[in-house]
């Protein structure tokens, strides 16, 4: 006979709410086994004094202690291989929610499953009155009559006990799922701190690899349309030098093709030095840095300040970084500072936080929230958990302080 899916599924489902709470059963028996035994020893002792009790005692508490936190990797199997509850692996600092759920509330639960398995055995054992009473040789009954109806009401009670016990097992199953997440499960300030690690560490890998994209697109443009420019570059001025009997309107041409191949060549140059220096990573920051002041187009009274007993160097990431703030806050200062006639640069390393401060003498007025490119600064600084604070009243003069953080 074949047995229709819906009452297949409602089988296997009842099968698993009894396995699960049978081996819950298991579990919270134990602590409340070693409950009950040391309240028999402290009675004991309280009426009857024995010298070997303190001992037995002694022996017993360390039973609770590893009970508290032992059982609680057999209830995570039991979670999920019977439920399909994944329960997190508390650490051995979490002892105290681990106890609370083995010691005080697993003792509890037993009482629901041990009223519950009850009720199954004595609801199969009233709807099997019947069929024991078959079995019973027919000249008992024929002498012993009356029996029928008081076996037809059990069988009907066992019938519907039976028919209680899937939903009553199956709301016992949800109100221990419900409790585990609760004591054993992740709390809402963890789930909070996890999150948190999960979106650094997925920030941190997106910055490394948007800082990784630039060196490799500073790479090619170096290594490819760099080279071809200063190629096409020295073909026309070798043109342009040899070249001396062609037209005026030709050389003219060739003059101005020189002119826009040196320029285009200039303009590279300072577009890979924005994308990322290649002397950042072979001198570090105070050379990369020194390069931007030389090339600025305001005097630059630069100051690094890196101590020489550093266990490391700082990470490449921020480096990119500070040098980024330097460079768009020295064009910005050439661009817009206003009757600016110079500009300071302080890069200090205290501890775990790396400080750059950039001062101009200019009349102010700078307004972060004005204009993308000081957004765009401040996002940058974001993006490695740094700090942007800018400081421009009008008629000056400027600063703007950036730290970020360099974990040893």
């Amino acid at each position: 006979m074949t047995v229709p899916p819906r009452l297949r599924r409602a089988l296997v489902r009842m099968r698993r709410d009894i396995a699960f709470i049978a081996a819950g059963m298991t579990l919270h028996l134990i602590p409340l086994l070693l409950h009950f035994w040391v309240v028999v020893l402290a009675l004991g002792t309280a009426f009857d004094p024995d010298p070997d009790t303190p001992v037995v005692l002694a022996f017993t508490l360390p039973l609770l202690f590893v009970a508290g936190w032992g059982l609680t990797e057999p209830q995570r199997w039991r979670f999920r291989a019977l439920c399909g509850v994944e329960l997190p692996r508390l650490r051995f600092r979490e002892v105290k929610r681990q106890f609370g759920y083995n010691l005080l509330i697993g003792p509890l639960l037993v009482v629901l499953e041990l009223l519950l398995l009850a009720l199954l055995l004595a609801a199969v054992a009233a709807a099997l009155v019947l069929v024991w009473v078959w079995l019973i040789p027919w000249q008992w009954r024929r002498d012993h009559g009356g029996y029928a109806v008081p076996a037809g009401y059990l069988t009907a009670a066992g019938l519907l006990a039976l028919a209680a016990v899937p939903p009553l097992a199956g709301g016992l199953v949800r109100l221990e799922i419900l409790v585990g997440r609760a004591v054993l499960g992740v709390s809402r300030s963890d789930e909070l701190a996890r999150r948190v690690e999960d979106l650094t560490e997925s920030r941190a890998g997106a910055v490394d690899a948007a800082d990784a994209e630039r060196r490799r697109i500073e790479r090619d443009l170096h290594d490819g349309a760099q080279q071809r420019l200063v190629s096409l570059a020295l073909n026309l001025g070798l043109a342009k030098a040899t070249l001396t009997d062609l037209p005026p309107e030709a050389q003219q041409v060739i003059d101005a093709a020189h002119r826009e191949a040196k320029d285009a060549i200039e303009e590279l140059n300072n577009l890979v030095r924005g994308l990322h220096p290649a002397v950042l990573d072979e001198l570090g920051l105070d050379a990369a840095l020194s390069g931007l002041a030389a090339r600025a187009p305001l005097p630059v009274r630069l100051r690094v300040d890196l101590p020489a007993d550093l266990p490391q160097r700082t990470a490449p990431a921020v480096e990119a970084v500070a040098y980024f703030v330097v460079s768009e806050a020295l064009t910005n200062i050439a661009k817009h500072a206003r009757e600016a006639t110079r500009a300071e640069v302080t890069v200090t390393r205290l501890g775990e936080i790396l400080r750059v401060v950039i001062a101009d003498d200019g009349m102010g007025g700078a307004d972060p929230s004005g204009g993308s490119g000081l957004k765009g600064l401040a996002q940058r600084v974001r993006s490695v958990d740094g700090t942007f604070r800018m400081s421009s009243p009008v008629g000056g003069p400027t600063m703007m302080s950036v730290e970020l953080p360099c974990p040893m």
